[in-house]
């Protein structure tokens, strides 16, 4: 009694201060949009791979000791030597450009151009077109690396194509700040009209907005103490946050029209209808950010930085729903009530008793469908794709100078080998050579290789030594006709290091593919470190939520087998999937749409602990949640479809279409095989169920046991 008094005092106080909080809210929007305003993005996936790998560890001295982070390659079509050289000029002036390494930088006087080998000049040439490396003194993603890539491509004329991973991420970066504001507006818009069409009121789905715009505005500010988040996590939120705190606001204007017609006072009807809102969403709030945590248990850190985030953003979203929204609505009362409609989703009460009398029928449906989903599902899994630059359009700039870069000079990637300075020239240039020989390995591009065994290094000039050697390393660059993330790449990889390692045990291949092939290693053990962690945590709290131990396993096994149907179709269909989708779709489907199957549950108990049958207690739970769970669904699915189909990035519009879709799936598995469900499992639920039955048919049915 006390638990429930302090609940109805906490909405008295919301409704007698709903002046106050409408005031407070909006006076805090301000400090809210400049820590958005300021808060960094980044557009580099690879960024979040751990600090302890050897790749990461090599970018890091790169920068450290040769003060080189992101490396470029500059194609040159058509354009003669003069403008050639020109263009070089223009480009070593621009900020943070550390090196452009181009023939001309390694013919220097000292050294005739007779012992230079044929392939460093090959290597620059081909037909029509020139190479120039250009290499910068920040990291690939850094702000300053993306300017100088802006800077490179405005003295160039378009004369030249920048390829490598920091003109994707700038590319990247300029799609995404143009495209942003779109996923928002595009997600509001269909999700006004989703509620327009199935709420019972044309004025209150823009009144939801404004709340939950509010607290979405709240998160996207207070991430300014997170430092950065990923643009993923950027483009992603917002939309997030709407679908699935949406659910929290039509709860509670459900309650208040219920209450108003208990209560003349419309205060008081709003007092409780706070208190109902708060009780029973807090239920399902734990468990989408208890889905949403599980994601920062990936070793792959973009997870902690969306799952930190958007759990943050469910608990603003309550908060927001039980405060804000109720201030809103009390403010607005006269209009509201002026601008009630009937609600389109008609009487389900038919519906219900059909379903629950052909409940076999959906038995048998699952039984079928459950093996054909898991192994779409596990397929799906392997045959996601790791290469960042397939998520975006074929017409952007840096995808057509990979394309040219291939096409022209038979390279698709770059490594860097590093190796202790002190190893002799002899063991180096053997090296080389063993690294040359290797399948894909188009050529070997090193101090040894540049000058030849004819020339002593002391008579090799500075400017020429610096590029390749530090006091602590020696650099080898190789290029590479395999692709990223290809199986070839990945036997190429292991026979590199297994040469870099027998001169230098301390030796390190980096870049671009080596990174990558990390990141496969790394998100394979991550997509099933995070699912049984999610499935775990969501176990225990329907669990604590319903007091049952059967209850949790029928209703994750619900939801699992729309997840598998929902991941598994892309194999089917052909489709492939960028890596992070099964990861993160696998933990926020279940996280989001488990609320529908504990909000039937929640209602089957309570009809089973009045007395009622179970055909008659099913029946009831179905008609009437059925109405709140299409109105749910359908929220989220109009604020992730329209993105989905909008978004020239793959990486988000594939998550987009996996969450529309996954919405509508778990719609139809709890309302067609959860009643089945609990049609099948009564008996079993009744005896693992606290509360389950009313109190004197669970005596009489002790009794019946000790007799």
């Amino acid at each position: 009694m006390k638990g429930v008094r302090k609940k109805m005092k906490f909405g008295k106080a919301v409704v007698k201060s709903r002046v106050v909080i409408l005031i407070v809210s909006l006076a805090l929007l301000v400090p809210a949009l400049l820590g958005m305003i300021n808060t960094r993005v980044n557009y580099d996936m690879l960024n979040y791979l751990p600090d302890s790998l050897e790749t990461v560890q090599g970018q890091e001295y790169m920068l450290d000791d040769f003060g080189k982070g992101a490396f470029s390659f500059l194609i040159f079509e058509g354009v003669d030597e003069k403008g050639i050289v020109s263009t070089e000029e223009k480009i070593k002036k621009i900020d943070h450009v550390a090196t452009v390494l181009w023939y001309d930088d390694l013919a220097d006087t000292s050294i005739p151009m007779q012992i230079l080998p044929d392939e460093v000049y090959n290597m620059f040439n081909s037909g029509d077109s020139t190479l120039m490396a250009v290499f910068f003194d920040t990291s690939s993603s850094a702000d300053e690396t993306m300017d100088a890539i802006t800077e490179i491509r405005k003295v160039s004329d378009g004369q030249c194509f920048v390829s490598g991973i920091s003109a994707m991420v700038t590319d990247l970066r300029d799609l995404c700040e143009q495209e942003e504001t779109l996923y928002v507006a595009i997600a509001v818009v269909l999700a006004t009209v989703a509620m327009m069409l199935f709420l019972d009121n044309w004025i209150i789905p823009f009144v939801f907005l404004a709340s939950i715009g509010i607290s979405i505005l709240f998160n996207l500010g207070s991430n300014y103490f997170l430092g950065e988040i990923s643009y993923i996590t950027k483009a992603l939120s917002a939309v997030l946050q709407l679908a699935v705190t949406m659910d929290y606001s039509i709860f509670l204007w459900h309650s208040y029209g219920e209450q108003k017609r208990k209560y003349s006072d419309n205060k008081e009807a709003m007092a409780v209808a706070i208190n109902e809102t708060v009780t029973s969403v807090l239920g399902s709030s734990i468990t989408t950010i208890a889905g949403f945590i599980a994601l920062c248990f990936m070793t792959f850190t973009l997870g902690r930085d969306l799952g930190i985030v958007m759990a943050k953003g469910v608990l603003l979203g309550v908060i927001g729903c039980v405060t804000i929204l109720p201030s809103l609505i009390l403010v607005l009362d006269k209009l509201l009530n002026k601008t009630m409609h009937r609600s389109l989703i008609p009487s389900n009460k038919k519906l219900a008793k059909g379903i629950v009398k052909i409940f076999p029928v959906f038995l048998i449906l699952f039984a079928l469908i459950v093996a054909p989903a898991f192994y779409g599902y596990s397929q799906t899994n392997n045959e996601v794709y790791y290469d960042l630059s397939r998520s975006l359009p074929e017409d952007m700039a840096n995808v057509v100078a990979n394309t040219k870069l291939k096409d022209d000079f038979g390279m698709s990637n770059t490594h860097m080998v590093l190796v202790n300075s002190q190893l002799e020239s002899k063991d180096i240039r053997k090296m080389s050579q063993e690294l040359k020989q290797v399948d894909g390995i188009k050529l070997s591009l090193g101090l040894e290789s540049i000058i030849g065994p004819m020339v002593p290094e002391e008579m090799v000039p500075e400017s020429i030594n610096e590029i390749f050697k530090s006091d602590r390393w020696e650099m080898i660059i190789l290029s590479s006709e395999y692709q990223t993330a290809t199986e070839e790449m990945d036997r190429q990889i292991s026979e590199l290091n297994k040469i870099i390692k027998k001169y230098d045990p301390d030796g390190l291949l980096v870049g671009e593919a080596a990174c990558t092939n990390d990141l496969i290693n790394i998100t394979s053990v991550d997509f099933a470190t995070v699912t049984a962690i999610s499935v775990a945590a969501i176990f225990i709290i329907i669990m604590i939520v319903t007091k049952s131990i059967t209850l949790p396993v029928i209703l994750v096994a619900v939801i699992e087998l729309a997840i598998f149907i929902n991941l598994g179709l892309p194999h089917y269909l052909g489709n492939t999937l960028p890596f992070i989708a099964p990861i993160c779709i696998s933990t926020i489907q279940l996280g989001a749409t488990v609320d529908y199957a504990i909000l039937m549950t929640t209602r089957y108990k309570k009809e089973r602990s009045l007395g009622n049958d179970k055909r008659t207690a099913v029946t009831t739970a179905l008609e009437t949640s059925i109405p709140s769970i299409i109105v749910s669904a359908m929220g989220l699915f109009a604020a992730t479809v329209g993105v989905a189909i909008y978004s020239d990035v793959d990486m988000i519009s594939s998550l987009c279409a996996l969450m529309a879709r996954g919405a509508i799936i778990s719609m139809f598995c709890v309302i067609l095989i959860l009643p089945a469900m609990f049609m099948l499992f009564d008996k079993v639920i009744s005896v693992t169920t606290i509360g389950f039955l009313p109190k004197k048919k669970a005596e009489s049915a002790d009794i019946g046991k000790k007799d």
